[in-house]
């Protein structure tokens, strides 16, 4: 390529030196300067023409440009005292048809005010970088172990027993179960405790990636394969899983079309990417894990029977938290211990009466709905007791529809009845009031509503909401 600096008038390169480095200096081999620019000058406080011809050392204090045209070896990002303060300079040697002929030395930061300065505009980026790095290298290897699964109920033991059995195998492993029953943990665990655990643990939720996506992101794509695709193209999940473990979660939302590609990964152990002209070898470990009943969907013709068996060599089912209410105590108190530390709220106890009380709820949504329960009586309750008024509503009913935890029952049975809660008392009265107001208006509903001083609006959602009709009450 032809150099063309030549073209460029002797005032236009002077100029570019200034504008590319703030503060430079040339130096020949015995350290005589040959050239300074005016904003080192200026940072000096002297003149270009005092400092040219001068030695370096007698013009910028505690300079080293004369041994670095001497040794030929760059000092680079040195801190270098000038002036009562410290700057920041590089110093180069200066090679011509690889002869040393000199050095080149340039001023990064003048004083610490400038280092600061540009610290500070610097730290943002290198916190958002730090952020992501920590982020993808969570995503990427396992965080639980077997240690941290909590329960001695014999379902809960045997499934445990059975992953760590099975932990070592290079065989495919079905985590079956109900939402929140813990299936991601098991996952990690089985991963953490095979000789795996060094590569990567990668994570993939099948029914929250677009069906037009999920090829892309799976199995991945080359350059220039689609209209968007990114320069060198891109691994998928199964090639950044590569020697480890991958764990497809909700295993029975994933399409039928995805299913076959699927099976053939399985299959064949390699992949093809988007775009690819060659297939990629896989050495990857599969961990599925689904709430759905997939028999049943074999049946119905929505999963692919090919598919299921070779997802289900080791099926492992991992019971509710109904199932192992005996669980429930060692549970919240390992839920609790995580709670303390995210709230900064140590010693957090939880009396037998709540625990009686949490035992009696069916928890549909299992460990989850359990640990959202705990996280909310932290956040309203005052103290470090979570008494049974800090539990939600729905949990407080088992406690008052319990008549042996009454302490008024004797009193009821010398009274001759138990009260019935306001809320329904109110509605029969009210439900009454509406039918008596129906009945002299002759079920005309406009009427009755100005009788009960009620907007007509109103009387229709409470005729709705007690399944009444005006006509049918007055003829009956």
């Amino acid at each position: 390529m032809p150099n063309n600096l030549h073209t460029l008038p002797e005032d236009w390169i002077e100029e570019v030196v200034n504008l590319a480095a703030e503060c430079m200096v040339v130096v020949d081999r015995d350290g005589i300067i040959l050239y300074i620019n005016q904003a080192y000058c200026e940072f000096l406080n002297v003149t270009e023409a005092n400092a040219a011809g001068r030695p370096v050392q007698e013009v910028i204090e505690n300079s080293r440009m004369q041994i670095v045209a001497k040794t030929g070896k760059a000092e680079v990002a040195s801190i270098h005292p000038i002036n009562g303060s410290e700057m920041v300079a590089n110093r180069y040697p200066l090679f011509v048809k690889g002869e040393l002929v000199g050095a080149v030395g340039t001023v990064m930061f003048r004083n610490p005010e400038e280092w600061l300065d540009y610290s500070r505009r610097l730290q943002p980026l290198l916190e958002e970088l730090k952020y992501y790095k920590t982020k993808f290298e969570k995503e990427l290897y396992s965080k639980y172990h077997f240690g941290d699964l909590i329960g001695e109920s014999p379902k809960f033991t045997a499934a445990k027993r059975l992953a760590e059995r099975v932990s070592d195998s290079h065989s495919a492993v079905l985590l079956l179960g109900a939402s929140g029953t813990g299936k991601e943990l098991f996952a990690h665990s089985i991963h953490q405790a095979s000789k795996r655990n060094h590569a990567p643990f990668m994570r993939v939720n099948c029914g929250s990636i677009p069906e037009h996506l999920f090829e892309s992101e799976i199995f991945g794509y080359e350059e220039g394969s689609f209209t968007g695709a990114k320069k060198g193209g891109k691994k998928g999940k199964f090639e950044l899983a590569s020697g480890g473990t991958i764990f497809l979660d909700e295993i029975g939302d994933l399409p039928l079309q995805m299913q076959t590609k699927l099976l053939r990964v399985l299959q064949e152990k390699e992949i093809e990417r988007i775009g690819g002209r060659a297939p990629v070898p896989l050495d990857v470990r599969v961990i599925a894990a689904t709430h759905r009943n997939l028999e049943e969907m074999v049946r119905n013709g929505q999963f692919r029977e090919d598919l299921y068996y070779r997802l289900n060599v080791i099926k492992i089912d991992i019971p509710s938290l109904k199932e192992r209410i005996d669980d429930l105590g060692p549970l919240a108190a390992m839920l609790l211990k995580k709670l303390e530390d995210k709230f900064h709220r140590p010693k957090i106890q939880m009396p037998e009466e709540t625990l009686s009380l949490l035992r009696k709820h069916s928890w549909p949504g299992n460990i989850r709905e359990l640990e959202n329960v705990l996280e909310r009586a932290v956040n309203v309750m005052e103290g470090t007791v979570i008494y049974p008024e800090y539990l939600p509503l729905y949990l407080q009913e088992g406690k008052r529809q319990s008549s042996s935890e009454d302490p008024h029952s004797e009193s009821w049975e010398l009274f001759g009845r138990k009260p019935e809660p306001l809320k329904e008392t109110m509605q029969k009265a009210e439900k009454k009031a509406i039918i008596d107001a129906l009945a002299i208006c002759g079920g005309n509903k406009k009427e009755a509503a100005a009788v009960l001083g009620i907007g007509k609006t109103s009387l229709y959602e409470k005729c709705r909401l007690y399944e009444l009709s005006g006509k049918e009450l007055f003829y009956k």
